[in-house]
């Protein structure tokens, strides 16, 4: 069954660009990873500091595999201290 990812990152005063770059890295990659459907980044219009990916990928486990692959670990390395929140949500459509 398809999974849908939400996730919501937002950047520390001062660190909305380097989080933003570094957000944006990821998105050709991961698009091109095997099981990613969809992988979208948003800003929020009002907050530059609010990020959105809005993720569907084939299965859970394809999507485990992302979150274990080399390119987010290098983000996590590169926005350390840079983030002061971040949710995700795994959900599976119902309509």
């Amino acid at each position: 069954m398809p999974l849908t990812i939400l996730a919501q990152i937002t950047a520390q005063p001062g660190k909305e660009a380097l989080v933003r770059a570094e957000l944006e890295k990821l998105i050709p990659i991961t698009r091109a990873e095997e099981g990613c459907i969809q992988y979208d980044l948003h800003v929020d219009n009002s907050n530059p500091g609010f990020f959105v990916f809005y993720e569907n990928w084939q299965n859970r486990e394809l999507w485990q595999t992302h979150m274990n692959a080399p390119h987010l670990t290098a983000y996590m390395a590169a926005t350390d201290g840079a983030v002061a929140d971040f949710t995700l949500n795994e959900m599976t459509g119902i309509g």
